[in-house]
C-alpha cells in the first residue's frame, strides 16, 4: 500500500516544492512530479533558478526517452508512466492518477483557501480508502525554527 504524508501550510509552495525536491534528490530517489500544466512550467523554471549552489537534475514529461529513463525528477500532469520513480509528489488539486502505483505520495498543500479545501478533499478520500496518512505541519515547522 502507499505510503501517503501531507506537507501543508507551505506558505510558497512552489518554493518549497524545490527544497523537497532538492532533498528526495540528495536522497538518491527518483520522483515523478504531478500538477496542473502551469503550475508545472512554474516549477521547472524555479528549479534551474531556486539556488546557485544546487542543482536539481530535472525534466518534463515531453523529453526523449533515454533522458526520461536517466533523470532523478520528472514533472509530468499523467505520472502514471514514471512509476519507477518510487515517489509521487502531487503540487496540484486534484488526486493523482495512478497514484497507487507508487511506494510513496507526498502531498503539498499551501495556505490559500482553494489549495487547502482540495487537500482535505484529497486527505478524506485517502482516509475513506483505508489509508494511514501522516501529517506535516510547515507552519509548526517553521514557527519551532524561528
Amino acid at each position: 500500500m502507499t505510503d501517503i504524508a501531507f506537507h501543508f501550510n507551505a506558505p510558497d509552495k512552489l518554493a518549497y516544492g524545490c527544497r523537497l525536491l532538492r532533498k528526495i534528490y540528495l536522497s538518491g530517489a527518483k520522483a515523478a512530479v504531478t500538477a496542473e500544466p502551469a503550475v508545472l512550467a512554474e516549477l521547472d523554471a524555479l528549479l534551474w533558478t531556486f539556488s546557485s549552489a544546487d542543482f536539481v537534475p530535472h525534466c518534463t514529461a515531453d523529453g526523449s526517452s533515454v533522458t526520461l529513463a536517466s533523470t532523478p525528477v520528472v514533472l509530468a500532469a499523467s505520472p502514471s508512466r514514471y512509476r519507477q520513480h518510487a515517489i509521487l509528489v502531487n503540487m496540484g488539486h486534484d488526486l493523482p492518477a495512478g497514484f497507487e502505483e507508487f511506494e510513496r505520495l507526498i502531498e503539498v498543500v499551501s495556505l490559500s483557501p482553494e489549495d487547502a479545501q482540495a487537500g482535505r478533499s484529497r486527505w478524506k478520500h485517502y482516509a475513506a480508502q483505508g489509508y494511514a496518512l501522516k501529517r506535516h505541519d510547515l507552519a509548526h515547522r517553521a514557527a519551532g525554527a524561528a
